[in-house]
């Protein structure tokens, strides 16, 4: 017979049965389902050549081909420099529609905006920068034929590094909205007019408290946004048709490529990035749990 629970704070809790876990069997059907075997049918074929033999050697090459090791920092610098731009802009925008003083009004729609906005990627985003941006898309027209400006005579190029960026930061700066608004809104107006009333100036304020309460949400979100442009395959592939070798489309080419066809590599590839976005993810929980200690 189940006992009844009672914790050291002296709550208690009614006994529990095998009923009450059939709420969160979907659950954990869908993550043995979908995350587990998955990820040890990820790890097991690292190991194996094209045969099927066991081989260490797709492990070596993620350290010894240099393809591979530059897939890897490509799409390191692209992930850091979209998560870096994507914070600030993204934190300058929640900042301005929570304690900066817009109209609530438009706060609404910067939300409402941004909900979709970091979940639009993939080809239909890549179709939407090249009408919009590209070599004939209408935007370029319209700066040519009317203002004298050819952005791409100008060095401007949608299909490189910068125009890549360019492309991610549209979802990478609403998701940071997102995660920064409720933060800023955590902010005690106790903690300012205490402030206030010791003498210190807005800037004093920001530079001193709040900032320092902030500042592991904002690096944890930064975090997250990084984790976000490290996985993206669709729209990078979509855009550049595979000329700009992030590791997602290395991977890509390992597995179903006819020229690079190396299955056990490209799942070799892929647990890397899981490595790497594991320690992102385990950075961004230790923050947010610096940061909930001080917005309770």
């Amino acid at each position: 017979m189940a006992q009844t629970a009672i914790t050291p704070q002296g709550k208690i809790y009614p006994p529990t049965n095998w009923k009450t876990w059939l709420g969160v069997a979907p659950f954990f059907i869908f993550a043995i389902l979908f995350l587990f075997l998955p990820s040890l049918r990820l790890f097991t074929a690292s190991f194996t050549d094209p045969e099927g033999n066991f081989t260490l050697n797709n492990i070596i090459q993620l350290f010894s081909e240099k393809y591979i090791v530059d897939a890897y920092k490509l799409s390191i610098q692209i992930s850091a420099v979209t998560a870096l731009g994507g914070g600030i802009l993204g934190f300058l925008l929640a900042y301005s529609v929570t304690v900066g003083g817009l109209p609530k009004s438009l706060r609404s729609i910067l939300i409402t905006f941004s909900g979709v906005a970091s979940n639009f990627a993939g080809v239909p985003l890549a179709f939407a920068f090249v009408a919009t941006i590209g070599r004939q898309g209408f935007m370029t027209h319209i700066l040519r034929d009317y203002f004298g400006m050819d952005i791409y005579e100008a060095g401007f190029n949608l299909y490189s590094f910068a125009g890549l960026s360019l492309v991610y930061m549209y979802f990478q700066f609403p998701l940071m909205v997102l995660i920064m608004a409720p933060a800023l809104d955590g902010l005690k107006k106790e903690w300012r007019e205490a402030a206030e009333n010791l003498g210190a100036s807005t800037a004093q304020y920001w530079l001193k408290v709040a900032m320092p309460v902030l500042l592991p949400s904002i690096l944890g979100a930064m975090i997250l946004l990084f984790g976000n442009a490290f996985g993206a395959y669709a729209t990078a592939y979509a855009l550049t048709g595979g000329r700009i070798g992030v590791v997602t489309i290395q991977i890509g080419a390992q597995i179903r490529g006819d020229v690079l066809y190396n299955p056990g590599l490209g799942y070799a590839m892929a647990i890397g990035m899981v490595v790497i976005m594991a320690i992102s993810l385990a950075g961004y929980s230790w923050l947010q749990a610096k940061t909930e200690r001080w917005l309770k």
